[in-house]
């Protein structure tokens, strides 16, 4: 079932002018920022085929990033660099991510649907939580595709790491991707508090460590 605007009518007809989805791409990567996308709408009939970006190959990806940014009344992207992440942790990340991306739009939204069931953005903005808004929420699965475009093609763009595989697994551990960090270490778009390092003897030295009340630990790298 194709995403609908059930949600963002509803929201609508409690008094909320100006309804915002956001989704985030990049949380469960290994290096690159962590992207947020915020998109309004106008309740006109979406791109046909719209729905989470998971769900569309590459290329529709890219087809339907060009029809959103032809038919949405707003968009706004944010990121928040590896740097931050490593700071700060991906909680606090992922809301300065989201306040830039809010802070690109042409009009302060009255409320805010964000993908998922915890709430990263908090205060001043109203938010609404909605598990699988990206699959049921047409302004959240419009956040979903120009997020993950955006990021991709930004990873993809990185110059002289090719052997890091970014411009496929754009910066999440893919084979590829962890090999040459076994062989080569992070580079400097690396997340490099996170707990892939453990797994990574001769470049372990380079882990950084912050308060484990920061943010959420990672995954090893083989397991």
């Amino acid at each position: 079932m194709p995403p609908t605007y059930a949600l963002e009518r509803l929201l609508s007809a409690g008094g909320s002018k100006t309804v915002a989805g956001i989704d985030e791409v990049g949380r469960g990567a290994w290096a690159g920022p962590v992207a947020v996308c915020a998109v309004v709408t106008d309740l006109s009939e979406p791109p046909s085929g719209l729905t989470d970006s998971k769900m569309l190959t590459p290329a529709r990806r890219t087809a339907m990033f060009d029809e959103i940014v032809t038919w949405a009344v707003g968009i706004g992207y944010g990121e928040a660099t590896p740097e931050e992440i490593d700071e700060l942790g991906m909680t606090e990340a992922l809301r300065r991510a989201a306040g830039r991306a809010l802070a690109e739009l042409p009009v302060r939204p009255d409320v805010v649907i964000l993908d998922g069931k915890h709430d990263y953005l908090g205060a001043p903005w109203p938010v609404r939580c909605e598990i699988k808004g990206d699959l049921s929420c047409v302004s959240v699965a419009a956040a979903s595709v120009v997020a993950k475009v955006r990021r991709d093609t930004y990873m993809a763009s990185l110059e002289g790491i090719e052997e890091y595989g970014f411009a496929d697994n754009a910066g999440y551990p893919s084979p590829t991707h962890q090999q040459t960090l076994d062989r080569l270490g992070p580079t400097e778009h690396h997340r490099l508090s996170w707990s892939y390092l453990d797994d990574l003897p001769r470049w372990r030295h380079l882990k950084r460590h912050r308060n484990p009340l920061a943010g959420e630990g990672q995954l090893g790298l083989f397991g």
